[in-house]
């Protein structure tokens, strides 16, 4: 099966509005008020929004596209673009989303692979992302490639606050 990951542009935002909103619907939606599922869909993955990342000095979007279907995407940060203050030393995943038909096929792992690569060859010590502390299966995933907890932080969905874990994976610099 061709596995093709490729950056994405302004050119693609309708696409990204859609998957983002489809793929966050489909993993958080069923633990969420449709209220503030609707709120936060709104405010996150609006045309202005979404065009303030895409265009974000330090943030890069890709796609995934399985056998030429579009399955998931991967956002990640560096420098001033991360979510939160982590050096210049540290490349952030902020989201790694699969569509729900290409789940349990090794594409996430596919894109975590891809953002380890970027961060090893821009030289990073780290790489570091949020979990939300109730989403077993991804607290499991990035444990098992052996991410720690280092923290924590309050992400806001609609009128929710919700608690996210802050892990972080040191980087092996000998690896090329």
């Amino acid at each position: 099966m061709q596995t093709i990951i490729k950056p994405v542009t302004l050119a693609d935002l309708e696409t990204l509005q859609a998957i983002s909103r489809e793929t966050f619907s489909d993993t958080f939606g069923a633990d969420n008020t449709p209220a503030d599922l609707a709120q936060y869909l709104n405010q996150a993955y609006s045309d202005t929004q979404l065009t303030k990342e895409l265009t974000t000095p330090g943030t890069a979007f890709y796609f995934i596209e399985r056998e030429g279907q579009l399955a998931g995407y991967l956002k990640v940060n560096v420098g001033e673009a991360q979510s939160e203050k982590m050096g210049q030393e540290a490349l952030e995943i902020e989201r790694i989303y699969i569509k729900t038909s290409f789940k349990r096929q090794g594409l996430g792992s596919k894109l975590y692979q891809f953002a380890l690569k970027l961060a090893q060859e821009q030289h990073k010590q780290y790489i570091w992302l949020g979990v939300w502390e109730h989403n077993a299966p991804a607290l499991k995933f990035y444990r098992q490639l052996g991410f720690v907890q280092i923290g924590d932080h309050v992400f806001q969905l609609g009128a929710d606050q919700q608690r996210d874990l802050l892990m972080r994976k040191t980087l092996d610099q000998n690896k090329k």
